[in-house]
């Protein structure tokens, strides 16, 4: 099969087709073969060698795939041969097929297309993972969402306000602030010319935010917890800001507030497998009554994964960027 190899740490030019075995299916394990990968920040980082490959991972990068499945390993009975599917992966998307376990696999959503499904499994269990399992989102809470118009943002917005949240988000411009307001934004925060703090006060009538939704890290660590409520969360999934920053106890015991680190890619097969058992029960019922979609900027051909990622490094996108095989 062809797949897409990493010749060393460095820019979208270090991305190259290659051939690679084909997989074969452990035990638990299926084979899909691979319609379309999404991109996400941990493959760019995979790229720069930011983010070394969990234990006995694929080296290839790509966390989410959609396609059919085309081989099933010992003890797998509930999928088939030539199903439509989803899946959620510790590597090796950017590939024509790809091993995984059956617990990181789901349907396609009905009514969704294979190719835009696969813009749903990393960017669906990370929102819901971390604002509604860790964070515990409740009906009416604010959450504060930075990053608004990525493929997290744009499906954080959306989620939160289909469970009865009240999204609130920052982004860098009026297009992608206006994007955020489509998907059901309810207070736009534009971080260049205006203090997210202050806004999301004003906004909430001094509550703040009852959690937040961070992709910045330690750039943005004391301003976020200024901005939250008494009690609230703030939950880190990314380090574009950096990693080490201050913090002003003091002020995080008088909120009474928690901060929560996470990231997916590591986690056992079993906590995946719960996560995506969670998104089939409570968020594909969105995606198929349309309150949910999986927003797509544009795709590109496995073969130009650099261009795709150099389009991604621009930071124009809006949504998610596929690679199509």
């Amino acid at each position: 099969m062809k797949a897409i190899g990493i010749t060393a740490p460095g820019g979208p030019g270090n991305l190259q087709l290659t051939e690679a075995a084909d997989p074969v299916p452990g035990p638990g394990e299926v084979v899909i073969e691979v319609a379309a990968a999404g991109l996400n920040r941990a493959d760019v980082l995979q790229r720069q060698g930011n983010y070394p490959v969990p234990p006995g991972a694929s080296p290839y990068p790509g966390l989410e795939v959609s396609g059919r499945i085309g081989a099933l390993g010992e003890g797998v009975s509930q999928l088939q041969v030539g199903q439509e599917v989803v899946a959620l992966l510790a590597g090796g998307g950017y590939a024509e097929k790809v091993a995984v376990p059956a617990g990181q696999v789901l349907p396609v959503p009905e009514g969704l297309d294979l190719v835009t499904a696969a813009a749903l499994p990393e960017t669906a269990a990370t929102v819901y993972s971390n604002l509604f399992m860790e964070a515990d989102v409740q009906p009416g809470d604010f959450v504060l969402i930075h990053g608004a118009a990525g493929g997290i943002g744009t499906m954080a917005i959306q989620m939160v306000a289909a469970f009865g949240a009240v999204p609130m988000v920052t982004a860098g411009s009026a297009e992608k602030l206006a994007l955020a307001a489509e998907l059901g934004a309810e207070t736009l925060i534009n971080y260049r010319d205006e203090d997210f703090v202050e806004a999301v006060r004003e906004a909430t009538g001094g509550h703040g935010a009852d959690a937040i939704l961070d992709v910045v890290g330690a750039k943005y660590l004391q301003r976020n917890l200024d901005a939250l409520a008494i009690g609230g969360r703030l939950v880190v999934i990314g380090l574009q800001g950096g990693t080490r920053a201050e913090l002003d106890l003091n002020a995080l015991m008088r909120k009474r507030a928690g901060i929560i680190g996470t990231t997916l890619r590591s986690r056992p097969v079993e906590e995946k497998s719960a996560i995506m058992a969670a998104l089939r029960r409570s968020v594909w019922p969105l995606v198929e009554a349309g309150q949910v979609r999986a927003l797509v900027d544009r795709t590109f051909p496995l073969a130009e994964a650099a261009a795709a990622h150099e389009y991604f490094d621009s930071g124009e996108h809006k949504g998610k960027i596929l690679l199509t095989t």
